[in-house]
């Protein structure tokens, strides 16, 4: 009879959930700042993706011959073999005759490989320990404590001070920004399974003796999907200007690989004379970080509860 009754409950709070979410994810396909920002992002993958079909010269080949060239300059580049051809540099090259073009195609990669990987590594973390907070109660003082101690520290020098500790890399760069992150997430996941834990559905998954695991992820995290997207989205462009100005900052990304932070560190010192260093790489970062922000707020407007009355 007891198996009966808990298959009852969850198939039916399964059921509710299931069309919920389906109802809110069809609206929020149709919100207009949903389809702008994320046809601006989808533009801004496919230039990270196709870099090396879009751009016209190696991103790390030195010129010297060709050294702060304006855009639309005509460059004669002579080949490993001897031989010598002539390109265009349509958004100039730097200090080193680095072509700026191919260098802010190739530097998508990293910046929305960093906002991505941020995003994922920080909401997995987040939900695990946020469940765990949110359900044991005896724990949830204990991890609250630590969360608070790490959100007192202003992200961005935590972050230095994480990349100054360890040699500067892609994987140092992610884990320095996902771990003031974390935090957001778990307070986040916690408020919520506070919320949840109270739904007549969930206690009657009590009521029958449902394990603690099974109510954590089959009951309660269904609830916490929207917001974490949200949340995401919003963590992933703050990854993305951390990243930027790490690596303008010279902690972030090696020089050697090309990303935006690096290619307006490396032209601040001409920017009066040459401004093309800093502003195409300035252009893309800001309409990538406007892009996911655009979107997320749609995304906030149709998920969110309390938003999607007023939507």
């Amino acid at each position: 009879m007891s198996t009966i009754t808990e298959e009852v409950v969850d198939s039916a709070s399964i059921a509710a959930a299931s069309t919920k979410r389906k109802s809110l994810w069809l609206t929020a396909i149709k919100n207009p700042n949903v389809i702008i920002g994320g046809t601006i992002l989808l533009v801004m993958l496919m230039v990270a993706i196709l870099a090396p079909f879009l751009g016209t010269v190696d991103p790390t080949r030195i010129d010297p011959a060709g050294r702060n060239k304006k855009p639309g300059a005509e460059i004669t580049m002579r080949l490993d073999d001897g031989t010598t051809v002539k390109r265009v540099a349509l958004m100039g090259t730097d200090s080193l005759g680095r072509d700026v073009y191919s260098r802010v195609l190739y530097g998508a990669r990293v910046s929305l490989a960093v906002g991505v990987a941020v995003a994922i590594i920080a909401v997995a973390i987040g939900v695990v320990i946020g469940l765990i907070s949110g359900y044991i109660r005896w724990l949830d003082g204990i991890i609250m404590r630590i969360m608070d101690g790490l959100m007192a520290i202003p992200g961005i020098l935590l972050a230095i001070a994480l990349v100054s500790i360890w040699r500067a890399g892609l994987i140092t760069v992610i884990f320095a920004i996902v771990v003031p992150d974390v935090p957001r997430v778990v307070r986040l996941v916690r408020s919520i399974v506070l919320t949840v834990r109270e739904e007549p559905y969930v206690e009657g998954a009590i009521s029958v003796g449902t394990p603690s695991w099974v109510l954590m992820f089959r009951h309660i995290l269904p609830n916490c999907v929207a917001p974490l997207i949200v949340q995401g989205t919003f963590l992933a462009a703050a990854a993305i200007l951390v990243e930027a100005a790490l690596s303008f900052l010279g902690i972030g990304i090696p020089p050697e690989i090309p990303s935006w932070g690096n290619i307006m560190a490396e032209g601040r010192t001409l920017f009066r004379v040459f401004p093309h260093n800093i502003l195409y790489p300035g252009i893309f970062l800001a309409f990538t970080v406007l892009a996911i922000n655009i979107m997320g707020d749609g995304l906030r407007d149709t998920l969110d509860p309390k938003m999607s009355k007023k939507v």
